[in-house]
């Protein structure tokens, strides 16, 4: 497997002003119109690999959610861009950014929409499983498409790799931290964790999580002390993410 397919922004269209990202629409030269995440943000690089291996994972216990690509931004797309704080935005975020395709008329889950019960229990899996603490009704980051529950916007995620400064540190803490279910918008399925974990353990191996690492571009892959180079961020991430499948002391109603 190789990383994101590259497509080159050939237009930013508008910028969606929710929360401190930033985040804005662009078309691309696949003829594809993507909400694109950038480097440049306060937020770094490292929520741009959280989104994709977080929706890789999802992909794979068969969840819906956007495709992704990595879109490369050109200094002449920032060039022409009037708002001043959207063209130092695209200016520090020139090369390499995250496109999630845009799914033109959805709408955020409001409850409203009937879930199915073994889609809700997957979606509080995958949640449990990747420390997520952004899926609450405050902010649900669900979307309803065709009918469809799909879900978005992952970089609340894997908080560890925010305390990579002094080293990737001890892969067993993350995976024995228990996960908090009770402010998230799914709670009330709670009680098809134990069928959804039983079907993802079928679906879910060492080997996958290889495979979903090596999807994130390179220039997202931060070096620090110990983890050099790409690869072995990479290493260090699947290292995490391994430890903490290999128990279940995160999943809610399970012992520590």
């Amino acid at each position: 497997m190789t990383s994101l397919p590259v497509v080159p922004v050939t237009r930013y269209v508008t910028p969606l002003r929710e929360g401190g990202s930033l985040p804005g629409i662009v078309e691309a030269e696949d003829l594809g119109t993507y909400v694109c995440k950038f480097r440049g943000a306060g937020q770094g690089v490292r929520v741009l690999v959280a989104e994709v291996v977080v929706a890789e994972l999802a992909r794979r216990i068969g969840l819906r959610t956007p495709r992704l690509v990595a879109l490369d931004l050109d200094a002449d797309i920032a060039r022409y861009e009037a708002d001043e704080e959207v063209q130092d935005l695209l200016v520090a975020s020139l090369g390499l950014n995250l496109g999630v395709d845009f799914l033109p008329g959805s709408f955020g889950y409001d409850g409203e929409v009937a879930t199915g019960a073994d889609v809700a229990a997957r979606v509080l899996w995958l949640d449990a499983f990747v420390a997520n603490v952004d899926r609450s009704w405050r902010n649900p980051n669900l979307l309803v498409w065709h009918g469809d529950l799909w879900v978005i916007d992952h970089g609340a995620t894997l908080y560890f790799h925010h305390a990579w400064s002094n080293g990737v540190g001890n892969p067993q803490r993350f995976a024995r931290q228990p996960w908090d279910i009770s402010d998230h918008v799914l709670a009330s399925y709670a009680p098809g964790l134990a069928a959804a974990d039983a079907e993802v353990s079928q679906l879910l191996g060492d080997v996958d999580l290889a495979q979903v690492l090596s999807l994130v571009p390179d220039p997202w892959l931060q070096a620090v002390p110990g983890a050099e180079t790409p690869d072995a961020v990479r290493a260090a991430y699947v290292d995490f993410l391994t430890a903490r499948f290999a128990t279940r002391s995160w999943l809610p109603g399970e012992t520590p």
